[in-house]
């Protein structure tokens, strides 16, 4: 087939032209194509599946947020008045303050540092591997 050329159509009008004009035309279907798959499957899948290891992350404790609630009030400080203070949001102190916050060591070393107050005392050790 010499004088073929293959020209890969990029919008309806020009498929339309060329059919017009009885050219050849060739369709592929395009397997997976916008749903942004990167990766395939590997065979170490099942391995990581059967692990059982227990992943979490450790929560501040209820009796630290106690702790911190008291210790700011007795400052006469707001939640946004004391992460003013350490330098991270409101947000962040109303987690630790509910329970609801991953311990973080360099929140809970300003928090002392702020409030004058020892929280790692409360909390349970960490354990290394």
């Amino acid at each position: 087939m010499e004088g073929v050329r293959t020209v890969t159509l990029k919008s309806n009008s020009s498929f339309s032209a060329a059919q017009r004009r009885g050219d050849h035309i060739e369709t592929h279907k395009r397997w997976a194509a916008g749903q942004n798959k990167q990766r395939t499957i590997e065979k170490n899948t099942a391995k990581l599946e059967e692990d059982t290891e227990d992943l979490h992350n450790d929560l501040v404790d209820m009796d630290v947020g106690k702790i911190i609630m008291q210790a700011r009030q007795e400052k006469n400080l707001t939640q946004k008045d004391l992460a003013t203070k350490i330098n991270e949001k409101q947000q962040v102190i109303a987690d630790y303050e509910q329970g609801r916050a991953v311990k973080n060591q360099a929140i809970i070393s300003k928090l002392e540092k702020a409030l004058g107050v020892k929280l790692r005392e409360f909390l349970p050790p960490v354990i290394s591997r």
